[in-house]
């Protein structure tokens, strides 16, 4: 069932950019608006269906819990924007790469903020994805904002929720808190609701709050029951979905220097794969 819920939640990750296509009449800002406050709705929901919300209301009332969630949540409101903004112009191949450098550039922060200690294979893994971005930036003649940037926002933002300590459910739905009264007023400010007044767009905004909550408690779930080198593995899903719909099915450009920095990142996260295999079996050899 972990496994399940697991392949499930990162499928999902990697084909909600078909989602937000459907969106493409929308202002980015606003509807990264709407999904603040539609998905504070919908993690409210779930907290009481799961009998959380005692625990939402001892952590809201923790300083400390609070505050950090108030950093987390505006780095998950970035990520958004950046993410939508990208679907929606055309960049969904360099978001595909963000995320895909966002595990190694995690194992990084671990390492620098966290002091974890960090094996050769692993430094190995992170060089193989600094060479591949840096490559990506001399060949293509831009800096890739867009890939740094989605890396750099969810690779924070983790390290910002593993500090907090808190139930993924409940400091998911602080977050919506903090950030959802700041879209509300935006939207209600610029007239964001009344400028997509058709049913369809209607329920697809209201559907984002699903869309938002539902990958995260399968996520959780899976996180629960599985060891945290299958969820390393799992996790390139997403991207390897995002990477597929921008190429295949939007006919995003793949030129060869963005394939071979691809490549070179895609070495990395195989050899860092590798680590995590290793670091699997020796307690079992141990034995």
């Amino acid at each position: 069932m972990g496994l399940v819920h697991g392949v499930l939640a990162y499928g999902l990750w990697g084909v909600v950019a078909a989602y937000w296509k459907q969106l493409l009449h929308v202002d980015p800002v606003a509807l990264v608006a709407h999904r603040a406050v539609w998905a504070a709705v919908s993690f409210a929901v779930l907290t009481v269906a799961f009998g959380q919300w005692s625990a939402f209301v001892a952590a809201l009332r923790t300083p400390r819990t609070a505050g950090i969630m108030l950093v987390s949540g505006s780095l998950i409101g970035v990520n958004w924007t950046l993410f939508v903004w990208a679907t929606n112009n055309g960049h969904l191949l360099d978001a595909s790469l963000g995320y895909f450098v966002t595990p190694l550039l995690s194992v990084a922060l671990g390492t620098l903020v966290l002091r974890e200690h960090l094996s050769r294979l692993a430094w190995v893994a992170i060089a193989l994805a600094a060479i591949g971005v840096t490559f990506l930036t001399v060949r293509l003649g831009r800096f890739p904002w867009v890939t740094l940037a989605l890396a750099a926002t969810f690779g924070l933002y983790g390290l910002v929720r593993k500090v907090a300590r808190v139930d993924a459910l409940v400091g998911s739905t602080i977050e919506t808190v903090w950030i959802a009264p700041v879209a509300a007023v935006y939207l209600i400010v610029t007239g964001g609701d009344a400028a997509y007044t058709d049913t369809p767009t209607s329920l697809l905004l209201a559907g984002t709050g699903l869309v938002t909550a539902v990958p995260l408690v399968l996520f959780t779930s899976a996180a629960r029951r599985l060891p945290l080198s299958t969820v390393g593995f799992l996790q390139y899903l997403a991207p390897t979905g995002q990477f597929i719909l921008a190429f295949a099915v939007y006919g995003e450009a793949l030129p060869s220097e963005r394939l071979a920095a691809f490549c070179v990142i895609w070495a990395g996260l195989a050899v860092f794969s590798l680590n995590l295999w290793r670091q699997r079996q020796s307690p079992s050899r141990s034995r």
